[in-house]
């Protein structure tokens, strides 16, 4: 009997727990531990309600997500999504380099965070070096290989969760036993904030909701995935916006939005002053581990797409190559460490939280246009699925939040799209040229 033969599908080993953990992992990771302090500079007291609105907007396109997930259980994701709906090649590669440079970005951002953190505790230590031994040991992990579980994942998530859970617990008892003085202070000393500032907040808080769309990414590997992707989806980001929304209000009764905008290591300062003898070294660990995972995941996802997008022509052969013994694309490695590094150290952190919240909110327009164009397309009365005006308020929401982003973050996401059509140019003139000529 044949033992070594290939398996011709994905093995489906998540139920609907299983993936909800995943899904709430994937989002909680490490946004909410990067970007709190910068939403609080532009929102104040109301970072809660960025919170609130960033929630609700990732909410419509989520159940977006959640019936072209019913739709199409494979694991091609927003790739997938816009070639069915738009059935144009150039569109789709250029959807998958949009992925591939929001990892990048968010990579990025997710150093500087890594180094806040990590200089919060040993202060000596330079942002350089820091980013660059990061990137380093990420780099040797990716080129050794990954083996992935759900067992694994669980582990993951519950570490990082249980940074925030410290975060809520220390908080509620710091203002139950009459602390909290930074709420009067904050009615005192705090200007005006209007809803131009709650939204410019919800734009960059944006970023802490990435992470729902990975669900559709692993249906090929989800038990009844038809049924279990979109609930699964929904329920996830249910959990993370709730801790969201819970944690970012505790966090400003704790600290004045200031104080929470100055700070490099943003919720280590709120656990510092809600408990000092709460170990910190134990908090910066769950915060350090909590950044690195997810910086870990993107940089495993953008080698990913690089090697495909050379399998399909769009860039040169030369990056699709394997290692020999470890079966990895480690000549990937030479194009995203010294993207990422420059990056990493001419970017503030919040203009590369706001270029990955921009970039991804490209991606999620044309996935609530595909949903549109299918929807009249082809109607169907089975599977999930969302009334036509979902997608519809989804893609307006999206439209206004980019509008609310930073110039500066439109630049660098312009950037890349330029980047991104020049290559398909390329790929297109290179693939002509190799035709035979009548």
């Amino acid at each position: 009997m044949e033992t070594n033969a290939e398996a011709d599908s994905l093995k489906r080993v998540f139920g609907l727990r299983t993936l909800v953990i995943y899904g709430v992992g994937d989002i909680l990771g490490a946004g909410i531990y990067a970007v709190i302090g910068k939403i609080a500079g532009l929102s104040g007291t109301l970072v809660w309600a960025s919170f609130s609105v960033a929630m609700v907007v990732a909410a419509f396109t989520a159940l977006s997500y959640a019936e072209l997930g019913s739709r199409f259980p494979q694991s091609g994701g927003v790739a997938t999504f816009v070639h069915q709906a738009f059935r144009t090649d150039w569109l789709s590669l250029l959807v998958g380099w949009l992925m591939f440079c929001t990892c990048l970005v968010s990579m990025a951002t997710l150093s500087r965070a890594f180094a806040g953190y990590l200089n919060a505790f040993i202060p000596v230590l330079p942002v350089w070096l820091i980013v660059m031994t990061l990137f380093a040991a990420l780099a040797f992990v990716n080129f050794r290989g990954m083996e992935e579980s759900s067992a694994l994942n669980i582990v993951c998530t519950t570490i990082e969760v249980s940074g925030l859970i410290v975060v809520i617990l220390v908080s509620t008892l710091f203002l139950s036993s009459g602390g909290g003085t930074a709420s009067v202070a904050n009615v005192a000393t705090s200007p005006a904030v209007g809803w131009t500032s709650v939204a410019q907040g919800a734009a960059l808080a944006f970023y802490a909701f990435i992470g729902f769309e990975d669900i559709v990414n692993v249906a090929e590997e989800v038990k009844n995935p038809e049924r279990n992707v979109p609930r699964a989806i929904v329920i996830s980001l249910g959990v993370a916006g709730v801790m969201y929304i819970l944690v970012s209000w505790l966090a400003t009764q704790v600290l004045t939005p200031a104080e929470l905008g100055a700070s490099s290591a943003p919720l280590l300062d709120v656990v510092r002053r809600s408990q000092p003898n709460f170990p910190q070294v134990i908090f910066t660990l769950i915060a350090l581990f909590a950044v690195m995972n997810t910086a870990l995941l993107n940089f495993v996802t953008a080698s990913r797409l690089l090697f495909g997008m050379s399998r399909e022509g769009l860039i040169p052969a030369w990056l699709g190559k394997l290692h020999p013994r470890r079966a990895t694309p480690y000549r990937t490695l030479l194009v995203i460490l010294p993207i990422v590094i420059v990056l990493a150290l001419s970017g503030t952190l919040q203009f590369l939280a706001g270029t990955t919240a921009t970039l991804i909110l490209l991606m999620f327009c044309l996935v609530n246009l595909s949903l549109l164009i299918l929807k009249r397309r082809e109607p169907r009365n089975i599977g999930f699925q969302v009334p036509i005006v979902v997608p519809a308020i989804a893609l307006l929401c999206n439209v206004i939040l980019i509008a609310f982003a930073s110039q500066a973050s439109y630049a660098l996401a312009a950037v890349f799209v330029a980047i991104g059509l020049l290559l398909i140019v390329i790929q297109r003139a290179v693939l002509k040229s190799r035709l035979p000529s009548a």
